[in-house]
């Protein structure tokens, strides 16, 4: 009891001789400082960039080259050339279980796209967003050319691949029919938002989504144009086929030529920049 007497009497001369504000613990933060960005533009850091392209879309995939060139502190003017393929939207891929062989019904013609387009490219966020995640948006366009060639061998040149057992007309090859192929003329365009990746500027890296499509005035027949006429009742054991006098089926329209062709789009860039 008498040591107890004695801390207490020794705390309290202690808390009289301390200076008014000091006997309450307090922590005081400092102010908060305003960070002062300074953002840099793309001339500060490269003029020019080059790279190859490899793109994926509902037509399959697609090759090509594109040069970039800074124009205004934020701006890029491009330019690119590359070779896709064309498709309908409708078309279906079966493969054979045993063979392996690929077949898409009612396709008539296989296509590739040669689009050359000329676009610009404007950085977004720079004041918000670090140098090595650069995000931009861009739009393009330009001429295309398209060349279209045979799906099958359509021996009897009636626009409908035939498959009975007595008359079958095989299908191509991706590299057989070429000889027999149809230029068509047409402009392409794209609109995307991407991003260059990193902060090493000797080297491009960029992923880009957005959306391409292409316009053939004259459209393209990529589907079968013609399919034979059927019977509206058919009894047992009666050909379904309308047939003329020459016994050669008689035939409809099915699919009309196609002008306008559109698909979302990935595209990976890799190249250089000085």
């Amino acid at each position: 009891m008498r040591r107890l007497s004695i801390l207490f009497l020794l705390f309290s001369l202690i808390y009289v001789n301390l200076p008014v504000g000091e006997a309450s613990a307090q922590t005081l933060e400092p102010e908060v400082q305003e960070s002062v960005r300074t953002v840099t533009t793309l001339s500060e850091n490269y003029g020019t960039a080059f790279g190859f392209g490899f793109l994926m879309n509902n037509f399959g995939f697609g090759v090509g080259g594109e040069l970039r060139k800074v124009v205004s502190s934020q701006t890029e003017l491009t330019a690119s050339l590359r070779v896709t393929g064309l498709r309908d939207a409708s078309e279906q891929t079966f493969t054979d279980f045993f063979f392996g062989q690929q077949v898409i019904p009612n396709k008539f013609q296989r296509a590739f796209s040669f689009p050359l387009m000329l676009g610009m490219r404007q950085r977004l966020f720079p004041e918000f967003v670090q140098d090595n995640y650069r995000f931009f948006a861009s739009a393009s366009m330009g001429p295309s050319v398209a060349l279209s060639y045979p799906y099958f061998d359509d021996i009897n040149n009636n626009g409908f691949r035939e498959q009975f057992q007595n008359f079958f007309e095989p299908v191509n090859d991706i590299f057989s029919g070429l000889g027999e192929g149809e230029w068509h003329w047409g402009g392409a365009g794209e609109l995307k938002l991407g991003v260059d990746i990193g902060d090493n500027f000797t080297r491009l890296s960029s992923v880009e989504f957005g959306y391409f499509f292409y316009y053939y005035p004259d459209g393209i027949q990529i589907m079968m144009p013609n399919q034979p006429a059927m019977r509206t009742n058919v009894n047992p054991g009666q050909d379904p086929f309308i047939v003329d006098q020459n016994g050669e089926l008689v035939m409809e329209p099915f699919f009309e030529p196609q002008s306008f062709f559109g698909t979302p789009q990935i595209t990976f860039t890799f190249g250089w920049l000085w």
